[in-house]
């Protein structure tokens, strides 16, 4: 997804950021610690592929960490995108979702093609045993998490192509809103016109 839609853009101002399982440095820290390492400055478009949501959703479901610890969590996230929208990022959550019969097919294609075992773990067996346990915790998450400021955008991913458009009409639709303009140039335009001119 990300190469189909975020390829579209310079990727000089696209801070691209795929968070995996915590490294040892980042599990000393705050779970949003390393959320905050990675947000875009000013001028950026910033794509976290996974996110925060890891922290409500997958130790949830793993039971990695008790309900004590990530049940709070779904406040401090709003605070958290609170806080970055107010400090004038525009937020585009988007949740894709494949059904269990479309993420069979796509498993089955990882073992079939060597050009896609990369794209297999074996976990992935095993959290389809979990499906409905995932389906509540998500369900969860955009009841919890979604706020005039950081609104969920669920898209249907069976289909790739339709999920592609999806997301890049989303994207469109943010940055229009955002009024953006060329930056002002830093020299004299006449001057260097006529220096050109000259040349």
């Amino acid at each position: 997804m990300v190469r189909h839609v975020i390829g579209m853009v310079d990727p000089q101002g696209v801070r691209h950021a795929a968070f995996g399982v915590p490294t040892e440095e980042e599990r000393r820290h705050h779970y949003l610690w390393r959320i905050r390492n990675r947000l875009p400055v000013g001028g950026q478009i910033g794509v976290f592929d996974r996110s925060h949501y890891e922290d409500v959703l997958v130790v949830r479901v793993q039971n990695l960490v008790s309900r004590a610890v990530w049940e709070p969590r779904y406040d401090e996230i709003n605070e958290f995108e609170r806080e970055i929208a107010d400090a004038g990022t525009t937020i585009v959550k988007v949740a894709m979702f494949v059904s269990l019969k479309e993420q069979k097919r796509r498993l089955g294609e990882r073992l079939e093609r060597s050009d896609k075992y990369w794209k297999y773990d074996p976990s992935d067996i095993d959290d389809r045993a979990l499906w409905p346990e995932y389906r509540q915790a998500y369900q969860d998450v955009l009841d919890r998490t979604d706020t005039d400021h950081a609104p969920w955008y669920v898209v249907p991913a069976d289909r790739k192509w339709f999920a592609r458009l999806a997301v890049t009409e989303l994207l469109i639709d943010a940055l229009g809103g955002l009024k953006l303009s060329w930056p002002a140039p830093q020299f004299d335009i006449e001057t260097e016109k006529a220096r050109l001119a000259a040349s």
